[in-house]
């Protein structure tokens, strides 16, 4: 399997759990759930399930459809308690020992964990545990989490409460114990989880749009540092404090989230809708059609076209079907990689003058196979807008960025980055317009790839 690194920002995973509270098909549920989550991650999933004290482990590299048979799910069709994750991988190797979730056995029974984020002091972290004789299984920073939450001796909430005092990162994490379903979100609240309902049963995720693929209600996100306790009693919240600077990820807006989803009462679509009309307002050009990169950048295009008034229309199609390539790696460059998730609509291109809309800038190979693409289709001309800022700094936080001397934004102009792409201008939405457009007022917003402001100080960061 050759995952192509096509150039763009890419999420590291996502986290569900469920509680079985009715007599459901738990094993459905997931897979819908997890399935619904499948942009946050395509290199492996896994889910693991319990009930009483007795867990088990399904997890394998590649995607949902491929990972789950009708057979394994049928092994979590009556589980009380289930953790599921789909994962990105940061690096290049792709195991299925560093999968998740990630499952230990201690004095009082198994723990079961599943993680989004990146630990920025996990180095540390690991050393320190290390010198206590903790043996690690992985290479990912989540099972160090799990040492410290099982090395508490006062039981598995007061593990958590030591694990947000001593990690510095972010993290939104699932866990399981015997008769227990946990979340917990770090203090900054980088990462999002939310909580939803079905009947009787609970389900936390990554992304509310999980619940709108089984019929759920959406009852509200989980607070930054707070740990979510559901139990059959219930559920049962212990609110530890969180950092005064509490910053989301922005980019869940401009990119990762799915357009269905609602993070801290803010919709991710109307969001992007905004962005697009603010980006009219402030880089407005003289065109015959207003066109977005599917599949995220298309409400800020329909936005763009909204405030502009010049018609939007669909220039580009993407291939559903893209997502993973057997080709062997060395055999398929960047531009054959693009022609295969995208194609250009001839008849609404030819002899047009196209504003096309993008999410974000980050190599600048992207645009230019694209623009280059609707060149041939007979664009006239191609004024590229950008609903974002430049990204000009790394993220330490789960993202997996480039590094910063990639970052085209980190030192080409507009203009400049205009010319090496072929488009006639280029004009990005700026950093004040872009927090205005989100309006996240809830618990502020991280941009740190694009100023260089991060919710923690940078020397923390492991290099």
């Amino acid at each position: 399997m050759l995952k192509i690194n096509d150039g763009s920002l890419h999420e590291e995973c996502a986290v569900f759990g469920f509680f079985n509270g009715g007599n459901v098909n738990a094993a459905q549920i997931a897979y819908q759930c997890l399935f619904s989550m499948q942009h946050r991650g395509q290199d492996g999933a896994g889910l693991a399930g319990a009930s009483g004290n007795n867990v088990h482990l399904h997890k394998d590299t590649g995607l949902i459809n491929e990972v789950f048979s009708k057979q394994v799910l049928d092994e979590f069709n009556k589980d009380e308690i289930l953790v599921g994750h789909v994962r990105y991988a940061t690096s290049s190797s792709v195991t299925m020992l560093d999968t998740q979730p990630l499952v230990m056995h201690g004095y009082e029974g198994f723990i079961a964990m599943a993680h989004n984020g990146h630990i920025v002091n996990g180095n540390e972290v690991r050393r320190e545990l290390q010198k206590r004789g903790v043996l690690f299984q992985t290479s990912v920073d989540s099972e160090a989490l799990m040492h410290i939450i099982a090395g508490n001796r006062d039981g598995i909430e007061a593990g958590i409460k030591d694990l947000i005092a001593t990690v510095k990162g972010s993290y939104a994490l699932t866990l399981m114990c015997p008769d227990k379903l946990i979340g917990v979100r770090d203090p900054w609240g980088i990462r999002p989880l939310a909580i939803g309902r079905l009947g009787d049963c609970y389900i936390l995720a990554s992304e509310s749009c999980a619940f709108n693929a089984i019929g759920a209600a959406f009852i509200r996100d989980v607070k930054p540092g707070e740990i979510v306790i559901i139990t059959s009693s219930g559920l049962q919240s212990i609110q530890t404090q969180p950092k005064k600077n509490t910053s989301l990820c922005v980019f869940e807006y401009v990119y990762f989230a799915r357009n269905d989803s609602c993070i801290d009462s803010v919709s991710v679509y109307q969001s992007r809708i905004r962005m697009g009309r603010y980006l009219s307002k402030t880089e407005p050009v003289e065109a015959d059609i207003v066109s977005g990169v599917p599949d995220s950048a298309i409400p800020a295009a329909i936005g763009y076209a909204n405030e502009s008034g010049i018609p939007y229309g669909q220039c580009l199609i993407k291939n559903s079907y893209s997502g993973r390539t057997f080709i062997q790696d060395g055999q398929l460059n960047r531009e054959q990689s693009v022609r295969m998730k995208l194609c250009a609509i001839h008849e609404n291109v030819e002899n047009k003058r196209i504003v096309l809309v993008d999410d974000s800038i980050v190599r600048g190979t992207n645009s230019m196979y694209i623009v280059k693409m609707l060149r041939n289709a007979g664009a006239k001309e191609i004024h590229m807008r950008i609903a974002s800022p430049p990204v000009r700094f790394a993220c330490h936080f789960g993202i997996n960025t480039p590094n910063q001397k990639n970052l085209v934004g980190s030192y080409l102009a507009p203009e400049a980055l205009a010319k090496r792409i072929g488009a006639d201008s280029l004009a990005y939405l700026g950093i004040e317009d872009l927090v205005a457009a989100v309006g996240n007022k809830q618990i502020g917003l991280c941009c740190g790839c694009f100023d260089g402001v991060y919710p923690m100080p940078i020397e923390d960061v492991n290099a």
